[in-house]
């Protein structure tokens, strides 16, 4: 058997154990780095090492962290008051803030996850309460989620520039960004329509920035049932990976708010040296965390533990991996088929499903990682253009989060109100997760691919 046949045999049985059994991918990629490396093309340690991403390691770990503090220091739960009070009385426009705030989350550093994780709880209590459709809400904050997960400083986009930068393809990671942020957006106006969003355009109620603050008292069945990586403050919600979980709260008093004043400018500089001044992502934010933990000590107390180490574990691996792919001759030999079905619009689609099926059961960051290597040599072809079909394959990948086996779908489920037939809701998210995962290739493939335009 070939190296390269062997190599995708060892990859779909990572994927098939990942998904299958809890094991994290990247430790398995790990061991399949050594064990195609080293027994079978007779590679060195040191050789194999050399495909460990450490500018990718520090970027990820640098981010997470600084959002860590910033969650600690109760910045997050400063965003998200006033982003409530933009809503005034207007019921209409629960479902949009909390799109909004789980956006900004993600765009900042937090994992997709951690941010559904934070929001799902509060978007829908009110749900339950206002009569809105815990579908439609539910929905709205993975769309919101993912929406922001592409920017430059998240770690979706971090890990897709990454991988990008170290090719000679010609990409833009303003263009991917705005891709998932406008393609979740007509998502999220969809299923406000079809879901009842228009009966809410007339309702009305008071006092909702005091039940918002009683909303984030509530504590999250799912975070707490579930591995999640953040805790939002007043809300209970930590897990394992958060032993402590005794964050600092945000408070009215005025010296409090010095930290979370200093956490936004922080956001802002690291959004304007690292864009503007294309310095390095990693060491900045790491840089501006340290800052924020030495202008408040206690707000770092557990960041640590908060950083997402599992997701690092899983995109380092899975790099590495990808790394002996390329010397066992897996990336070429599978572009070669790629372009051996002779045509290009065909092979795009085809990619653009394969991310989407697998998404849904598996990690959407591992399939990414995998996926975006093996298209490379066959879009530096030219023969279609290449910023469009990454953007849509990220689309694609990403998406099919709202499944119920994916981590932001069972999140939802979870934290279904009160009332609200769980097995009902299962069935409806299950067959809008149905409709996104045939749907959502197709749409990204003729929005983004087939007109040729990126």
């Amino acid at each position: 058997m070939s190296a390269p046949v062997l190599s995708i045999i060892i990859l779909a049985a990572m994927f098939l154990l990942a998904t299958v059994l809890p094991l994290n991918m990247g430790a398995l990629a790990f061991v399949g780095a050594f064990l195609l490396g080293a027994l079978v093309l007779g590679m060195s340690t040191n050789e194999i090492l050399a495909n460990f991403p450490g500018g990718l390691f520090l970027t990820i770990v640098g981010v997470t962290y600084l959002f860590a503090i910033a969650q600690n220091n109760g910045t997050i739960d400063l965003l998200v008051r006033g982003a409530v009070r933009l809503v005034g009385s207007r019921v209409a426009l629960i479902p949009w803030v909390m799109f909004a705030i789980t956006a900004v989350i993600t765009a900042v550093g937090a994992l997709s996850p951690a941010a559904v994780a934070i929001i799902a709880p509060i978007a829908l209590s009110f749900a339950g309460k206002y009569k809105i459709s815990p579908l439609l809400m539910g929905m709205m904050v993975i769309h919101g989620a993912q929406a922001g997960g592409f920017s430059p400083i998240a770690v979706y986009g971090v890990t897709v520039n990454g991988i990008l930068a170290k090719t000679d393809l010609a990409f833009s990671p303003t263009a991917l960004f705005l891709t998932s942020l406008i393609f979740n957006t007509l998502i999220a106006l969809v299923l406000f329509v079809v879901l009842g969003g228009r009966a809410l355009l007339s309702s009305r109620v008071g006092h909702f920035v005091e039940q918002a603050a009683e909303a984030r008292m509530a504590v999250s069945v799912g975070a707490k049932a579930g591995d999640v990586a953040f805790k939002g403050f007043g809300s209970g919600m930590y897990g394992p990976r958060d032993p402590a979980g005794d964050g600092v709260a945000a408070t009215k008093e005025r010296s409090d708010r010095i930290p979370q004043l200093v956490t936004i400018a922080g956001l802002i500089v690291l959004a304007v040296v690292a864009l503007g001044f294309k310095m390095d992502v990693g060491f900045v934010s790491i840089t501006i965390a340290i800052v924020l933990a030495l202008v408040s000590p206690a707000a770092q107390k557990g960041a640590i533990n908060k950083i997402s180490w599992s997701t690092v574990l899983l995109i380092c691996g899975m790099l590495t991996f990808v790394g002996v792919l390329e010397e066992a001759g897996t990336i070429e030999f599978v572009s070669n088929g790629v372009a051996g079905l002779g045509m290009p619009l065909l092979a795009a689609l085809l990619i653009c499903f394969i991310g989407a099926v697998v998404s849904a059961f598996a990690s959407s960051t591992a399939i990414l990682a995998a996926l975006i290597p093996l298209a490379v040599p066959f879009l530096s072809t030219g023969e279609i253009g290449a910023v469009g079909v990454i953007c849509a394959l990220a689309v694609a990948a990403t998406i099919v989060d709202v499944s119920p086996f994916s981590t932001n779908g069972a999140l939802v489920l979870a934290n279904a109100p009160e009332g609200v037939d769980k097995d009902k809701f299962y069935k409806q998210i299950l067959g809008y997760s149905g409709i996104v995962i045939v749907a959502g290739p197709i749409l990204a493939w003729l929005a983004l691919v087939v007109p040729g335009w990126l």
